[in-house]
């Protein structure tokens, strides 16, 4: 009774119009409450009318009851960002105008006939002729492949090069002593075969070099392609080596795994199916445990993208006998086994 009588006592001092903006607001409330629905849903009218009443009535909030305020300012914020978005958008038959494809051919001949010159030379020739073309257009139609074809992307570049191509990268290992190890491999697109890896305390320019060349070995061809990221250890010494090898490089961008993907998912396979099983105690026992991994990884390892087969399968004989007759040899002190027929 008492809340009652200070309500009555100050909308005495209240103004009409702010009377009739609050009982307008609750009178609205009143009509979303009488809907016969299950739940309550509000219509875009209801929405408008509280957008329209939080901007000209500053009791709204007071008088709001079936949303929350912040509600609300939502609502008027994807209001104003629908609106500028219609203002902003461009209409039909605006923007440059498409220069003629005959145009285009002759900006792409003059490109092919003459390499030595640029956007502003053939914009001259262009002037010179008659077309009136701005150089950023001639410039855009030079990048273009002269065939119309747009360049091939980064996985079917992949796939059409596979044979070609080595990818390297660089992990570390922590040992029990809590002494961090680095570990650089090289691995081959095309067969997946782990062609290389070496343990480091202190990867350098000229240490990584080095690996490169043994990975490349005597009898083993150099790869026309090496992927890599952009760590300050493949530095000067590495491209020195590198180029002198014929290989090129190709560096990923910068935060993106994905690119040298293989690389990637070779890095999980040893951590989940050899390190993280394991306490490394030294540089040597980490070495070890590599080079015993990466041979049952050639040899013996299916892999789903080469058809359930090995990266370089052993010959194993095809026999029709008992199960009892196969013979268990352990990899890594038992944590994995490679199974052969009994002799």
């Amino acid at each position: 009774m008492i809340r009652c009588l200070a309500y009555a006592f100050k909308a005495i001092f209240k103004s009409r119009a702010s009377l009739v903006a609050e009982n307008l607001c609750l009178r609205q409330q009143l009509v979303v409450f009488k809907r016969r629905q299950i739940r309550l849903r509000l219509r875009d009218a209801d929405r408008r009318f509280w957008v329209l009443a939080c901007q000209w009535f500053s009791g709204w909030r007071r008088s709001l009851i079936v949303v929350r305020p912040d509600t609300v300012v939502g609502w008027h914020r994807k209001g104003w960002k629908a609106y500028w978005r219609w203002r902003s958008r461009r209409p039909a038959g605006t923007g440059r105008r498409k220069i003629e494809p005959e145009l285009r051919e002759l900006i792409r001949r003059m490109a092919r006939e003459n390499p030595l010159w640029g956007q502003c030379r053939i914009q001259a020739e262009l002037a010179s002729l008659g077309f009136k073309v701005c150089a950023r257009t001639v410039a855009r139609y030079m990048r273009r492949p002269y065939d119309g074809c747009p360049s091939p992307g980064w996985r079917q570049f992949l796939n059409q090069h596979a044979n070609e191509i080595w990818a390297c990268d660089l992990f570390t290992v922590h040992t029990i002593w809590f002494r961090t190890l680095y570990v650089f491999f090289v691995i081959h697109h095309g067969t997946r075969e782990l062609i290389h890896a070496r343990v480091t305390a202190h990867p350098t320019s000229e240490w990584l070099a080095q690996q490169m060349l043994e990975a490349c070995g005597i009898s083993r061809e150099p790869p026309h392609y090496l992927i890599h990221d952009r760590d300050g250890c493949f530095g000067a010494s590495f491209n020195r080596r590198v180029a002198s090898l014929k290989i090129k490089q190709i560096r990923t961008p910068v935060k993106a795994p994905r690119a040298n993907a293989i690389a990637e998912r070779w890095v999980r396979t040893i951590r989940n199916e050899c390190l993280d099983h394991m306490l490394i105690m030294s540089h040597q026992h980490l070495r070890h445990s590599i080079t015993e991994f990466i041979a049952y990884y050639n040899r013996w390892r299916p892999h789903r993208s080469l058809g359930q087969i090995a990266p370089c399968p052993q010959v194993k004989e095809s026999r029709v006998n008992s199960a009892t007759n196969l013979i268990a040899k352990p990899v890594l002190s038992g944590l994995h086994h490679v199974y052969q027929w009994a002799a």
